[in-house]
């Protein structure tokens, strides 16, 4: 068994070890971190937060291990579609085996009887976790693209809530048997940058009762009880679009999706990580400033159905990015005005500014397992800035960056300001010799929207490839953990001089294969290091029942319309090289 090293909670500084000492008696009250203010550490003052950036601490770890774990990860077994046609059931499939990869670092023979643990922790990403009532939603694209709406969207809140039941459940990490210390969420937490969304997902993480409905509190009011054969009527006879591919019919499904759901909240620390559609209005508008959309957000009437040739016009403009403001949205909705349907007006259905993000992962009641504000601190809120530094264990920091771009589109990049405060980081950083492992939404490849951010409209913002460049040299920089692209893609970025790094970018909990991966890091003590990832699915049963409404029964019903939806991706799961994994680095 591997020997793991303590990865006890510590501020950012010059005298690591002095300050792991002095910071541990307020990392552990009652099993909860916090972030640190000022006075506590040498985080930032609200003066050069900006600059700077907040330091917060984890709860401290229990520091034993139990030994490789590895049930419930798909080393152990992953749902597979059962026999052959249309629509097909789930069973539980052949499991996806390690694969060792060596572009960046030849492996050495012996190295698993070597090997120490530096750090151990799951990344979630991609749970957009939906208001499928929501008037702005756009559902009705779906006339010309079948993937622009999804089938399984009504029961996002409970297949998160069972992802952390199975991070629950889980003993240890799957290679080293170390405690798994906390969790970080990459981004798109929510889907339509809802207040509702929103306290959703801190309660699924946190822990407690929510009921994933808006509007009318009695019943449903949206696409799936509309009528219209373009979705799914999961209630009715109607021959919709989708039984016509298979999709069964089930009695009471509507009721039960916007029932109460309990979550037990996650049993370690957890860390958030902001994405487009937690930013931006649909995850593309720069819109928050516009009264026209915030009022139709909360208003009594929803746009249903649209022809397919204007659609597809709707779909062209936002993929082009012309229309980053939301203004060609805004005319389409105001020239169907006699299209639009009655449902019940909601004030939850508003759109959260970034300053309603942090104070909802400040707020007390939300802390959980903690840390209190889960990587945010009064500095961020103060200065209006969504990245901070935490440390992840004696020789590894983790840094938490905002490639969201203000300015719209749903492609991201990075201001100037926060580019030189990274900078500054990492340096800091190598110089005291810790590690760096950098947490994002957006991957390298599609940061591609330098749209000005209209509170900086001066500032100059980076793409991908200026992001990778600045990363690769610096020595101390082990991993970019990203998502967005709802797919398992790891890619190794090299540069002279043996500085090279490894981007991790792991699928979506909300398109099939929905899941969630384990990252452990580890010392080979010969010269090399290695990141192992493994894949975990959510606690549900692979085989569904469609007479089981319950929570864990829709859970289970999620993944299997997920992988049956019409239009979605087969290939999100990636390559067997980028789903069970060892990736192999020199030591800096």
């Amino acid at each position: 068994m591997s020997r793991t090293r303590s990865v006890a909670g510590s501020t950012l500084g010059p005298n690591r070890r002095t300050v792991l000492a002095a910071a541990g008696a307020v990392s552990v009250s009652a099993g909860v971190g916090y972030a640190l203010r000022p006075s506590d550490s040498q985080a930032a003052t609200v003066a050069e937060a900006a600059a700077e950036g907040p330091v917060t601490v984890p709860r401290q770890a229990v520091p034993a291990g139990l030994g490789p774990f590895t049930r419930g990860t798909t080393l152990n077994n992953v749902s597979a579609p059962l026999g052959a046609g249309g629509y097909r059931r789930l069973g539980e499939g052949p499991a996806w085996q390690r694969v060792v990869r060596s572009e960046l670092a030849e492996p050495r023979s012996g190295r698993a009887a070597r090997r120490t643990t530096m750090a151990a922790f799951v990344q979630f990403t991609d749970l957009h976790l939906t208001d499928v009532q929501h008037p702005l939603r756009l559902e009705y694209m779906r006339s010309a693209d079948q993937d622009a709406w999804r089938p399984q969207e009504a029961l996002t809140v409970q297949g998160a809530t069972s992802l952390v039941e199975r991070i629950n459940a889980l003993r240890g990490a799957p290679v080293t048997g170390s405690p798994l210390h906390f969790v970080m969420t990459t981004g798109d937490n929510t889907d339509n940058n809802a207040h509702s969304e929103l306290e959703w997902f801190m309660k699924v993480m946190s822990g407690g009762r929510m009921t994933p409905n808006t509007g009318d509190p009695r019943h449903y009011e949206g696409v799936q009880n509309s009528g219209l054969p373009l979705y799914w009527q999961p209630d009715s006879v109607t021959r919709d679009f989708d039984k016509r591919h298979g999709f069964p019919h089930i009695e009471g499904f509507l009721a039960a999706a916007i029932r109460e759901v309990r979550s037990p909240g996650l049993n370690m620390p957890w860390y958030s990580t902001v994405g487009n559609h937690d930013s931006l209005p649909l995850g593309c508008y720069a819109s928050h400033s516009d009264p026209f959309l915030t009022d139709f957000a909360v208003g009594g009437k929803k746009l249903m159905d649209l022809p397919a040739a204007r659609s597809k016009a709707l779909q062209d403009q936002i993929r082009s990015s012309q229309d980053p403001r939301g203004i060609a949205f805004r005319e389409l909705i105001q020239a169907h005005t006699r299209d639009l349907r009655s449902v019940t007006p909601d004030e939850k259905r508003a759109p959260f500014t970034r300053a309603d993000y942090l104070k909802a992962h400040l707020d007390p009641a939300y802390a959980g397992v903690g840390p209190v504000g889960h990587g945010y601190s009064k500095d961020n809120l103060d200065a209006g800035t969504q990245y901070y530094t935490f440390r992840i264990s004696d020789d590894v920091i983790g840094i938490s960056i905002d490639t969201t771009d203000p300015g719209g589109h749903y492609q991201g990049s990075i201001g100037a300001a926060q580019v030189r405060w990274l900078e500054r980081t990492l340096k800091e950083q190598e110089k005291a010799g810790s590690y760096a492992i950098v947490f994002s939404h957006h991957t390298s490849e599609s940061m591609t929207n330098t749209h000005l951010d209209p509170a900086h409209p001066t500032e100059r913002r980076y793409d991908g490839g200026a992001l990778v460049s600045l990363l690769a040299s610096h020595r101390n920089v082990l991993a970019w953990v990203n998502g967005h692209i709802h797919r398992n893609v790891i890619t190794a970025h090299s540069a002279p001089d043996n500085r090279s790094f490894w981007e991790i970018s792991t699928a979506s909990h909300i398109d099939f294969p929905q899941l969630a991966g384990i990252i452990e890091l580890v010392d080979n003590n010969d010269g090399t290091l290695s990141l192992f990832t493994t894949l975990v699915e959510s606690a549900a049963p692979h085989r569904t029942d469609y007479s089981d409404l319950s929570q864990t029964g829709l859970a289970a019903l999620y993944r299997e319309l997920s992988f049956n939806a019409p239009g979605s991706g087969r290939d999100l799961s990636g390559s067997a090289g980028d789903r069970n994994v060892e990736l192999v680095l020199k030591k800096g």
